[in-house]
C-alpha cells in the first residue's frame, strides 16, 4: 500500500521567537510509519518538530505548523491507500503573530486564538479520500465514548485511543496502552513498547484496507 502518517506535535508561533505547542514527541507516529516500510508498504512522514530520527525506507516531509500540515496532506492524500494521523496538531493557533518579540510589561497578557484547521475532519469529505483512514485520539478522561465519537465524526474505519493522563505512556514515553476502536467492537492493546505495539496496529490497518478492496 501507499501510506501517508502525520506525526509529532505541530508549533503555532506567537512572535519570532515563541510558539504555543505540545507534549507530542511524535515517537507513535514514527513507530507506525517505521513498521509500516518493515512491512513492505511505501511510506510518506508529514512531521512536526521532533528529535528523532527518520526511519530508513520512509519518505519524509517536515513541517511547523498546522496550516502547513493541512496543505502537505491535501497535495498527497490523492494517491495514497491508507493514511494514518498520529500528529498532535494544535487546534488553536494566535489570531495574530507579532513582527517583533513581545516585551514583558503588564501583570498580565491576554492571547487571542483562532481555530486551526481540522485536518482529519476534512480527509473524507473536502479532500475525497476513500482509502482507509485511521485517527488516534489522546485523552485524559471518557477514553472510549471520546475515541467512538471521533471515529464516526471523522469517518474513520479505525480510533486508536491512549489516555495520556496515565503516568509511564503516550506523551514523551516510548510505552503506550491503547484501545482500538472499531466502528462495530474495541479491543485493548496491554502496555507495551511503541516499537512493539506498531507492527500489530499495521496488521489491523492491513486486515481492514483487504476487507475495503474485497468488499
Amino acid at each position: 500500500m501507499r501510506v501517508l502518517v502525520t506525526a509529532g506535535p505541530t508549533r503555532e508561533a506567537l512572535d519570532p521567537v515563541r510558539y504555543l505547542t505540545n507534549r507530542s514527541s511524535g515517537k507513535m507516529g514514527y513507530a507506525m510509519a517505521d513498521a509500516f516500510a518493515q512491512a513492505g508498504h511505501a511510506v510518506l512522514l508529514i512531521s512536526g518538530p521532533t528529535n528523532l530520527d527518520v526511519p530508513d525506507g520512509v519518505d519524509f516531509l517536515p513541517i511547523e505548523n498546522a496550516q502547513e500540515m493541512l496543505e502537505a496532506v491535501k497535495r498527497h492524500i490523492g494517491r495514497m491507500d491508507a493514511a494514518v494521523f498520529a500528529a498532535a496538531v494544535a487546534d488553536y493557533r494566535p489570531a495574530s503573530v507579532s513582527e517583533q518579540k513581545i516585551k514583558k510589561t503588564g501583570e498580565t497578557l491576554t492571547l487571542e486564538l483562532v481555530k486551526t484547521p481540522d485536518i482529519l475532519g476534512s480527509v473524507r469529505g473536502e479532500f475525497g479520500f476513500t482509502g482507509t483512514l485511521v485517527g488516534f485520539a489522546a485523552e485524559t478522561q471518557n477514553l472510549l465514548e471520546n475515541a467512538r465519537a471521533k471515529l464516526q465524526r471523522k469517518g474513520c474505519d479505525l480510533v486508536i485511543a491512549n489516555d495520556v493522563s496515565k503516568p509511564g505512556i503516550g506523551f514523551d514515553s516510548d510505552r503506550n496502552e491503547v484501545l482500538l476502536v472499531f466502528p462495530e467492537h474495541t479491543e485493548a492493546l496491554p502496555e507495551d513498547e511503541k516499537h512493539h505495539l506498531a507492527p500489530r496496529i499495521v496488521r489491523e490497518i492491513e486486515r481492514i484496507a483487504a476487507e475495503r478492496i474485497t468488499g
